[in-house]
């Protein structure tokens, strides 16, 4: 019954984020999802079974969330410093349409040691190790018209993922303490001045904050 894996999906990403891996039963989660534990063990083989399938599961969500944000600012390009900026801020800001999600990695990252190897592996492979790799087949497309230049587009991704998102998400715990968004918007503005004055051509912003022109 696919409303019934999904409500217990839905609960366990609020158990797991409020009460973090280790605490968290699986008494509490039936609880939470208005199910009995039999109905939990008939769909998720056990805890570790259940953690893993709903941070797959988010990480898939906010990927393909993510997926959408750069194909509308970054397929193409008007103006290669406003449409980083654009795309940057909506990126951040999708943190906190997956609160539930984030809570989750929040978790992740407190029990980092406690939490399964393979588990961990996986999550790291669907979520923050693939984050680079989604965006540089855009920022290609963009050094392929003249305006950036690098000698490796996973790496020049790396750079503005921690240049801009990053930063604002260990700021803000992921979402956990908001901040203002003129806050948002100087961390971001300032992370990809400083990305172009590395990658950018002097054709592509020559007026870029910092950069000779």
């Amino acid at each position: 019954m696919p409303e019934k894996r999904s409500a217990i999906a839905q609960a366990a990403r609020v158990v797991f984020g409020r009460e973090g891996y280790s605490r968290a039963s699986v008494d509490a989660i039936a609880l939470e999802a208005g199910v009995s534990k039999r109905t939990i063990y008939n769909h998720f083989t056990d805890k570790e079974h259940l953690f893993h399938s709903v941070a797959l599961e988010g990480a898939h969500q906010v990927s393909e969330a993510i997926a959408e944000i750069m194909e509308r600012h970054l397929r193409k390009i008007a103006n290669l410093r406003d449409d980083l900026i654009s795309f940057a801020m909506e990126r951040a800001a999708a943190v906190t349409d997956f609160p539930d999600h984030f809570a989750l990695v929040r978790t992740l990252e407190a029990e980092v040691t406690r939490i399964p190897p393979a588990l961990l592996e996986a999550w790291k492979e669907a979520g923050p190790l693939s984050a680079h790799l989604r965006l540089a087949p855009y920022l290609q497309r963009i050094a392929d018209r003249g305006l950036l230049t690098f000698d490796d587009a996973d790496e020049a991704a790396n750079h503005f993922n921690l240049l801009t998102i990053t930063h604002v998400n260990q700021r803000t715990f992921y979402g956990a303490l908001p901040m203002p968004e003129p806050e948002t918007a100087a961390i971001v503005t300032s992370g990809v001045d400083t990305f172009l004055r590395l990658y950018a051509t002097e054709s592509s912003h020559p007026h870029t904050p910092g950069r000779a022109g």
